[in-house]
């Protein structure tokens, strides 16, 4: 992580990007929108039908997401990741205090701050979420940490996407937590592989060990034989968060559209890796660019 180039598409220096000078709004802002489109994920498809000053906003919030998941990811060392995530702390303690920012993501992130009042306690919690990533919190946790952690990483992104589509009584919070919580369940079950070859274990213990398997080796229980019996188990906790979504969706002042895509892409990713016996091979079922269309216009539009 060496250059300081601004482009989205170069290797990541997340401490000379908040010493860069400040670029204008409108290159920020299309700094972030290439940087998410590049990304490639299912959330830019709940982004579709959205108006343009909330598009903008889900835009910014997301790279945010990815910027500190990043941090927490790449390979480097822990005081300097440690401290471009403190670094993070500073940025949005500016933002919300009116002072100059320098970042892009920060930049573009001021104008949605105003104008839908976004929480700041949200961010923080986002980057509590990573620093539980970055100091290896979750190995094989009990299931109250792994609670905390969807909580912070997930249904802080829930929130703030309620708070953008102006849905803020108690069953938007409610879903926002609920559904972060599906989300984030289906993302472990789904990027299994992937973890272990970080040497992270986000697999609950007492599941692990009611299954029988002792082991903590992440890349070991990958090819254990009681793996699907785990599996199984999480991906009910998870279809049961769906289910419960779906009901205070029904409770929702207007149909949250955005949030019913992202559901209905995860919940259909979810029940393919079930159906496919949790192959190691083929936990990142993804669905067509077809079929997330179809999803987009059907519970976009409906």
């Amino acid at each position: 992580m060496v250059t300081t180039d601004s482009s989205p598409n170069s290797t990541p220096d997340f401490s000379a990007r908040f010493t860069l000078p400040a670029m204008p709004r409108d290159a920020a802002e299309a700094w972030v929108r290439a940087r998410v489109e590049a990304a490639g994920t299912s959330f830019v498809w709940g982004l579709k039908l959205l108006s343009a000053p909330r598009r903008q906003a889900m835009f910014a919030v997301y790279a945010f997401c990815r910027e500190i998941d990043d941090i927490a990811d790449e390979p480097g060392p822990l005081e300097s990741r440690k401290a471009a995530l403190a670094e993070w702390r500073a940025e949005i303690a500016r933002l919300y205090a009116g002072e100059t920012v320098t970042h892009p993501i920060a930049i573009a992130l001021t104008e949605p701050i105003r104008r839908f009042d976004l929480s700041r306690s949200e961010f923080l919690a986002l980057i509590d979420g990573m620093e539980m990533d970055l100091l290896d919190a979750l190995q094989g946790p009990d299931w109250p940490t792994l609670k905390l952690y969807c909580r912070r990483v997930a249904g802080a992104v829930g929130v703030l996407t309620l708070e953008v589509l102006d849905e803020r009584d108690a069953n938007a919070r409610d879903l926002a937590i609920t559904l972060g919580e599906a989300l984030q369940l289906t993302n472990i079950l789904r990027d299994r592989a992937e973890d272990a070859a970080r040497g992270r274990l986000y697999l609950p213990a007492n599941l692990l060990q009611e299954a029988g398997i002792e082991s903590r080796d992440a890349a070991k229980i990958l090819q254990h034989p009681a793996l699907p019996q785990v599996c199984d188990r999480l991906a009910a906790l998870a279809l049961g968060r769906f289910t419960r979504a779906r009901e205070l969706i029904r409770c929702c002042r207007r149909k949250p559209k955005t949030a019913i895509v992202m559901m209905e892409v995860y919940w259909r990713q979810l029940l393919r890796m079930q159906a496919n016996g949790w192959q190691v091979g083929g936990d990142s079922v993804k669905l067509s660019k077809s079929h997330k269309l179809w999803i987009a216009l059907r519970y976009g539009l409906l």
